[in-house]
């Protein structure tokens, strides 16, 4: 697990990942031409009240993959 700090609507946070999906959020990003935090931050504004970050970027990555 590694702790990645991103500024969330001008709050810094940090989220708790997996090596495995630090590098596939960094695959993806690179491929999307943006950084990890617009994409962390379009993950945090889509996700359900209550749902744990960590948690929604993980399955975000599946989705992401899955399609």
């Amino acid at each position: 697990m590694k702790k990645i700090s991103v500024s969330l609507s001008g709050h810094q946070t940090s989220v708790s990942l997996e090596d495995e999906f630090i590098v596939a959020l960094r695959e993806i990003a690179t491929r999307r031409r943006v950084p990890i935090a617009t994409m962390i931050a379009e993950i945090d504004a889509t996700r359900k009240l209550g749902d744990n970050l960590s948690s929604a970027i993980r399955v975000w990555i599946l989705n992401y993959y899955r399609k």
